[in-house]
């Protein structure tokens, strides 16, 4: 469950909560592994900015839903 892409949030759930994906295929051993590093940091935290907007809409849109009733 964790390896599939989600529907609404259109990334895995393993690398929302945990901000790495299931597998890395970095090798630490090479020259720029500190720049490799910040470019992983920054997709991730690009990847939570991107999911939390998209969970806020979801949850406003149930919410609006549920009120109805």
């Amino acid at each position: 469950m964790n390896n599939k892409v989600h529907l609404a949030t259109k990334v895995l759930p393993f690398m929302a909560n945990y901000r790495r994906e299931l597998r890395m295929g970095a090798d630490i051993s090479r020259k720029g592994k500190i720049e490799k590093m910040m470019k992983y940091v920054k997709r991730i935290k690009k990847v939570q900015e991107e999911v939390g907007v998209v969970l806020k809409k979801a949850w406003k849109e149930m919410r609006k839903q549920v009120d109805r009733g």
